[in-house]
């Protein structure tokens, strides 16, 4: 029997998470419109754009608490409430069905109509399959009165003009290495995170998160010892390859070594074959080794 991997690190989800660190500015934009909506009508869709990890969920959950209060509805479209064909619950798939919008829409037109503010949270829309896109857009066409849309978005080029035409897009930074720093001490205590991590994340927590309850860091760390040293061989880099592969949220520290080591020419070949292991559905360990292997002898 396989051994159970250990959890090291467990970390909240957003709609569970309080705890906010930077993006003020992003946060004032939004309740000073907000505070001042009597005189000047907020706009009904704000899109929350920037790279993954920075806080862009936790944000729009601590926005719509605030909306709904508890007391008006709340709808969440993401890849964990995902529906089939048949409304069946099917969270396993890669991107979100037209299915779940549609089903959302449903229990939208039923809601409550007491007066107060109704929340739509999409996380993330770059995850919408395209007629899923095309069935928000037509929502957001003529949004519903007292509605508010928060659409978190990770890449805003993979967005539909339409989509974007219609959203105030508030554009979110990375984090700093402090604010880093300091959701590492909130979340993981005392644990060591060291400065080559931290810049490693490029600013995202969210990689810090991953890269921890996954012990990748560890992984990522033997994987620079294995291209530096001088008596590394085919299978050294094999082993490496092979833990990498085991989990896909790790197969982005090929392309950080790759960065690590100034090799950028390596870069468009090796994010083309982390892409094609599920596209192409190729063996993750070999292609990974290949990798792997195209890197030692640049160096």
């Amino acid at each position: 029997m396989a051994k159970k991997k250990e959890v090291l690190f467990e970390f909240p989800h957003p709609m569970d998470n309080d705890c906010l660190i930077g993006h003020k500015d992003t946060l004032k934009s939004f309740l000073d419109a907000w505070n001042n909506r009597d005189e000047h009508p907020i706009h009904p869709v704000w899109m929350l754009c920037g790279p993954r990890g920075i806080g862009k969920a936790t944000l729009a959950y601590k926005i719509a608490k605030m909306v709904y209060g508890n007391v008006g509805d709340f709808f969440i479209i993401d890849l964990a409430h995902n529906l089939d064909d048949r409304g069946n619950l099917k969270t396993d798939a890669k991107l979100i069905s037209v299915k779940t919008v549609r089903a959302m829409i449903e229990k939208m037109q039923m809601s409550s109509m007491s007066g107060q503010w109704r929340v739509i949270l999409i996380d993330a829309v770059d995850e919408l399959s395209v007629a899923a896109e095309n069935a928000v857009l037509k929502l957001l066409e003529e949004p519903p009165a007292q509605t508010l849309f928060l659409l978190v978005t990770h890449q805003l080029s993979n967005v539909l003009p339409t989509v974007r035409s219609r959203a105030r897009v508030e554009k979110m930074h990375p984090l700093t290495m402090s604010e880093l720093r300091e959701l590492c001490v909130k979340f993981m205590g005392d644990e060591e995170i060291s400065s080559e991590i931290l810049k490693l994340a490029n600013g995202s927590f969210g990689k810090i998160a991953n890269l921890k309850s996954s012990g990748g860091d560890v992984i990522y760390q033997e994987l620079i010892d294995t291209l530096q040293s001088k008596n590394a061989n085919g299978n050294d880099m094999m082993n490496i390859a092979i833990k990498i592969a085991s989990e896909p949220a790790l197969y982005g520290i090929v392309l950080d070594a790759i960065a690590y080591f100034g090799l950028a020419d390596l870069y468009p070949t090796a994010s083309q074959g982390i892409s094609d292991i599920n596209r192409l559905n190729l063996k993750a360990d070999i292609t990974i080794f290949k990798i792997i292997n195209e890197i030692k002898k640049c160096l």
